[in-house]
């Protein structure tokens, strides 16, 4: 991290940020890890901040840009320092003098160069047309199969809309408790409305903000995880919101340890693609597959039938995932309906859901991207 030492340097912080990512790191634990020990200003710590994220939010789009002015591919570092100019060049419009120099000063002296050439010659030619782009993948900067996957989905004015709007940063909320929250989430939570007394079942509850926030209402929440490490989280949230009804354990949401019948609030947050908060996690984008999509569509629906009977008559279940994959969320209710007809649908709650199939969604924009749907048992 040459620029590091000494003076603490924002830009060379994002680039060492940028380098980890590209070997397997997580854009939110390794961000936080660098920043601790940085001694950089507030200000800056929000510029490593954006220039991480959204470089790696932007990174198929940089690399279209840079490879342009490349006779090779670059090595790992030099590809991440392209990458931040580019980023900072295009879609910051920092002026070209800083980005370049600033860039530049931060890379490695091999590097230094190469990059210097490619991001004097970016600079130089001016900010492409959204018809100078090669495909609205590469300009949006998503793998090729999540654009297809959204406007088959959802269709184009809203698959491409909900793709442009992961591209901004996520607002962040926070509970009247202060616990930091979307509101999509919040809703999920309001829509079960336990009354007090009731029994709730969150079986994939980790980290705990959908069983806290249900805790304030229900009589007892059993909040559940299969990680033991993650169960932890659901304890430590808990206490410190000093929320004595809140019983974290650990277990395999489909092979709940609860009879059946059991509780009159079953929620079923499940694990998925999560491709309705890429504006959160900028390097899920280049993670996820379709492959993924079709192995937790399994193990939803897995959940699910585990779950539907532990609901007691009059109680309901809802299903939630933060993805609008039709694989994930309006196929898994149409096995749902077909494996359980004993559970009919409930309409979708009222206020900034939309209605989808049986149940309804929520587009990412000022909140995450989700999709809910709530049955009962008679």
């Amino acid at each position: 991290m040459s620029a590091v030492a000494g003076a603490p340097n924002a830009r060379a912080v994002a680039l060492r940020a940028l380098e980890r990512i590209e070997g397997g790191a997580y854009a939110n634990l390794v961000v936080p890890a660098l920043l601790g020990p940085s001694r950089l200003s507030p200000s800056d710590r929000h510029l490593v901040t954006e220039l991480v994220y959204g470089t790696t939010r932007m990174r198929r789009a940089c690399d279209w840009l840079v490879d342009r002015f490349l006779v090779k591919p670059p090595d790992r570092v030099a590809r991440a320092a392209l990458r931040l100019g580019a980023y900072q060049l295009e879609f910051m419009r920092v002026p070209p003098h800083a980005a370049v120099s600033q860039t530049v000063a931060a890379a490695p002296a091999r590097a230094r160069p190469l990059v210097n050439a490619v991001l004097r010659r970016l600079s130089a030619c001016g900010h492409p047309g959204e018809g100078d782009w090669p495909s609205d993948a590469v300009r949006l900067s998503y793998p090729d199969w999540v654009v297809e996957s959204f406007v088959h989905d959802l269709g184009r004015a809203t698959g491409m809309g909900a793709l442009e709007a992961m591209n901004r940063a996520g607002a962040v909320t926070v509970r009247d408790d202060g616990y930091v929250q979307d509101l999509a989430s919040q809703w999920v939570a309001a829509a079960l409305a336990p009354a007090p007394g009731q029994t709730v079942l969150d079986l994939c509850a980790a980290p705990g903000g959908k069983a806290t926030a249900l805790a304030g209402a229900a009589g007892l929440v059993a909040a559940m995880d299969v990680r033991p490490s993650r169960v932890g989280l659901i304890a430590d949230n808990a206490r410190r919101l000093a929320l004595g009804n809140v019983a974290p354990l650990a277990g395999d949401a489909t092979r709940p340890p609860f009879r059946d019948g059991c509780a009159d609030r079953v929620l079923v947050d499940a694990p998925c693609s999560g491709l309705g908060v890429l504006h959160r996690r900028p390097d899920a984008r280049w993670r996820v597959t379709p492959k993924d999509v079709s192995d937790l569509a399994a193990l939803q629906r897995r959940i699910l039938d585990a779950a539907a009977t532990l609901v007691a008559p009059g109680g309901i279940l809802a299903y939630s995932v933060c993805t609008l994959t039709a694989a994930e969320t309006t196929d898994v209710d149409a096995w749902l309906a077909e494996a359980h007809p004993e559970l009919r649908p409930v309409g979708p709650p009222p206020g900034p859901w939309e209605p989808w199939g049986r149940g309804a969604r929520v587009l990412p924009g000022e909140t995450d991207g989700m999709f809910l749907v709530i049955v009962a048992r008679s």
